[in-house]
């Protein structure tokens, strides 16, 4: 069986290698992508800005809240009104 200071020192010995294991690739994943960069033109912008979230309501359709009874024209209340409900009170188009 193995003493503890043993593996202490198996420990410390694999540590070590870690680190230079970490290290070497380290430096092969820096050249990687500074290759890449030059090969694109890539700024720091290009790479560590977030990409923009496209909001997910843009282009929903939206049911609409009022209806002209002449026409039978509806609007959804969003947006400007349109003339046969402008400088009216709405509460008698809802639907």
């Amino acid at each position: 069986m193995t003493s503890y200071k043993e593996l202490l020192k198996e420990r410390e010995l694999l540590e070590t290698r870690i680190q230079e294991a970490r290290r070497q690739e380290l430096a092969g994943a820096i050249a990687q992508v500074r290759a890449l960069v030059d090969e694109f033109g890539l700024t720091s912008q290009d790479i560590f800005s977030a990409p923009k979230a496209r909001n997910a309501n843009v282009g929903a359709k939206v049911a609409p809240k009022y209806r002209d009874p002449a026409t039978g024209q509806t609007w959804t209340g969003r947006g400007k009104a349109p003339k046969w409900i402008q400088n009216q009170n709405r509460d008698q188009f809802v639907i």
